[in-house]
């Protein structure tokens, strides 16, 4: 029989789906569902019951009093790159003295720095650095995280960090997604020869990424200077040939084409969209696929952030995520990043929080399990310290409000 785990007294339990949780679009991204003075009860990994304490079981096998606590859904971060070999505080400085993005990766810094490092890296210490990021996630209440590759961009090194990601699934209880992004920039060997580093991307990596099972998605930076429209478009459609479904960085420094060719190759999400306009909203309204936001990736480029209010008000819904990585966002902190949304982006605490749980599981394509409190949802949640509510959490941005994590009914740390 499978051990019990009680959550009791919970001052407010956030996210609640008595059934299957849609993604949430345009006003009801401000709706939540709440219980006051509440309980959750869980049998192994899965959540069993919950609702007011007046219907709360007698005992368990493991009883957590959370008396003044809330009780949220693990956020589920949909765009991360936490595989990489060593940070670029360097050209962080470099930003600070004014060069721009675009400068920086001109002369050797940004996607092509990184690929340098990581290439000469031993599997096994990239490994440990990226779970020691992924433990430290954990800490500020990430349950479910999409990884990248992209840091690689040879053979041996894409494949690599792919192999990461993989004993990443294994040593830990975060559930992982695994995106294939070789077509992250052009490596300096095939600077003259960008057909050349395409069929290698098309003809040797999918199929080995393919033969080994080492990823869900196929990902493309479609972004002047990095790959054009068309480009993008033949690779996506290379990768669905061997099962994995589209994501896309778009439109972060230009209106590049980015959202149209996601969404005419069925993409899962389109990811940054700082830049976005009329053509591009309208497009989304009418297709599948979800726009993510990466509010920390403005905040730390000092670029405009995507037009979140105004998407919103337009009816669509967003997904939100950090894109940790060591160039454009060092940081995966959630709550620091719904900070930030609120101020700069002026949204609700309500809406980012949707945004990183339940529409982040989306993003993911596991809004079915994940992301939301509900009888056969995956148990990982986080018990908050003695807050008020959802509101005080993000309004109080400097201080530390998670007291406990548990990822498939287990409790961490």
């Amino acid at each position: 029989m499978k051990s019990t785990l009680l959550i009791k007294n919970i001052h407010r339990l956030y996210g609640i789906a008595a059934d299957k949780l849609p993604f949430k679009k345009g006003k009801d991204m401000a709706a939540v569902e709440i219980i006051e003075n509440a309980y959750v009860l869980i049998e192994g990994d899965i959540i069993q019951a919950f609702g007011p304490m007046e219907q709360c079981p007698l005992s368990a096998d493991k009883v957590i009093d959370a008396a003044g606590k809330c009780v949220l859904p693990a956020w589920c971060d949909s765009h991360t790159h936490i595989v990489f070999a060593e940070g670029r505080e360097v050209e962080y400085v470099d930003k600070l003295m004014g060069k721009s993005y675009e400068e920086i990766a001109a002369k050797g810094g940004g996607i092509i720095n990184s690929a340098r490092k990581l290439r000469d890296l031993p599997e096994d210490v990239l490994f440990e650095r990226a779970l020691n990021r992924l433990n430290e996630l954990i800490q500020s209440g990430t349950g479910a995280i999409e990884i990248k590759s992209g840091y690689g961009l040879s053979f041996e090194s894409e494949l690599k960090m792919l192999r990461v990601i993989k004993r990443l699934k294994d040593a830990s209880e975060v559930t992982i997604k695994a995106t294939f992004l070789g077509a992250h920039a052009i490596p300096p060997e095939y600077k003259d020869n960008r057909q050349g580093y395409m069929d290698l991307i098309i003809d040797q990596m999918l199929p080995q990424i393919s033969e080994e099972g080492l990823a869900d998605y196929c990902d493309v930076f479609c972004e002047q200077g990095f790959f054009t429209v068309e480009e993008t478009d033949k690779i996506l459609k290379a990768g669905a040939k061997y099962g994995l479904k589209a994501k896309i960085h778009a439109n972060q420094l230009h209106i590049s084409g980015g959202v149209q060719v996601g969404i005419a190759n069925h993409a899962i999400s389109v990811d940054h969209l700082e830049a976005i306009g009329e053509a591009e909203i309208e497009a989304l309204q009418n297709s599948a696929t979800i726009p993510t936001v990466l509010p920390s990736c403005s905040f730390f480029l000092n670029i405009p952030y995507a037009p979140a209010r105004k998407m919103i008000e337009a009816g669509l819904g967003i997904a939100m995520a950090t894109d940790f990585n060591p160039g454009s966002s060092p940081s995966g902190n959630i709550p620091l990043m719904m900070a930030l949304a609120c101020n700069n982006m002026r949204l609700l605490p309500v809406e980012v929080f949707n945004a990183v749980t339940i529409n982040g599981a989306h993003a993911m394509e596991i809004g079915d399990s994940h992301g939301a409190i509900g009888v056969g949802r995956r148990a990982n949640l986080i018990v908050t310290k003695a807050i008020p509510s959802l509101d005080y959490m993000v309004y109080a941005f400097g201080s530390r409000h998670i007291d406990q994590m548990i990822l498939n009914g287990k409790v961490i740390g």
